[in-house]
């Protein structure tokens, strides 16, 4: 009876045994929650649009961002100062939680330039059709800085403010071959109607220190651009030291909407730096 006994408990300890050593082995090979929330999340990504333009006209970037996984934000930026406006940024940027890569298009890269980096949120620049300046230096001054910008002549009268700065149109007639050349024409016709303005003084507004001395950039233009001269982006971006810059033969200022595919693969690609 007791061997009997005795045999019965060694059997079941056994069993025991067995079951804990079944039991560890399924708990390590799936993750726990703790493990899956320390995998490296993607940065968010904040689009800033520039002078003329609003933020729908990031609407195919952000598409291919998002099926990529990417959490989009298409900013409104008020284009009345570059310190104010990127105090704004500064705002929106501390809202989202994690690490953001800023991506700002034409008088949008002075925006992104000024932005701060509080905290370290900010992984990455990515300057489309944009200014990248120094301090000190102003979106009109480097406008001239290279010949072939033809913007002065295809705005409508200054409109007058209250504060004393003035308001800044592109002529609807002129709209498409100044700033969207190679977009089709019934888009571009919709654009002018719904472009936004850029105050004068926004425009003259000097740079603050600049993010891009601080934070890894990238850079997109378009070789036919007639709002900001090719050979002063160019200048700009290796300037701030580009990782990678890309000249998009034959396309125009609206570079997002016409070649959004090339504008997504370089966020993409400053998304994804280490």
């Amino acid at each position: 009876m007791r061997r009997t006994l005795a045999a019965r408990l060694m059997l079941c300890s056994i069993l025991l045994l067995g079951l804990g050593a079944i039991a560890f082995s399924a708990r390590s090979a799936t993750p726990t929650a703790h493990e899956e929330t320390d995998l490296p999340a993607k940065p968010a990504i904040v689009l800033v649009h520039g002078a003329f333009a609003d933020s729908t006209s990031w609407t195919a970037v952000a598409a291919r961002l998002q099926s990529r996984g990417y959490r989009v934000v298409a900013a409104a930026n008020p284009l009345r100062g570059v310190k104010a406006d990127a105090a704004n940024l500064d705002s929106l940027v501390a809202s989202i939680g994690g690490p953001v890569v800023l991506v700002g298009h034409s008088y949008g890269g002075m925006v992104i330039s000024n932005a701060g980096n509080a905290g370290h949120r900010i992984k990455a620049l990515v300057y489309v059709s944009a200014f990248a300046p120094e301090m000190g230096e102003s979106a009109i001054g480097l406008s001239a800085s290279s010949p072939g910008s033809t913007l002065g002549d295809a705005l409508l009268p200054p409109v007058a403010l209250p504060d004393g700065s003035h308001d800044l149109y592109i002529r609807h007639d002129l709209f498409h071959a100044q700033f969207a050349a190679d977009v089709p024409a019934v888009e571009a016709d919709g654009m002018a109607i719904a472009q936004r303005p850029v105050t004068d003084s926004a425009l003259a507004e000097p740079s603050g220190p600049p993010a891009w001395a601080s934070v890894p950039s990238w850079s997109i233009y378009g070789s036919k651009d007639r709002n900001i001269p090719p050979a002063a982006m160019a200048f700009m971006a290796r300037r701030a030291r580009s990782r990678h810059i890309v000249e998009v033969e034959g396309a125009s200022h609206a570079l997002m909407i016409s070649h959004p595919d090339e504008v997504a693969n370089l966020i993409v690609e400053a998304a994804e730096y280490h």
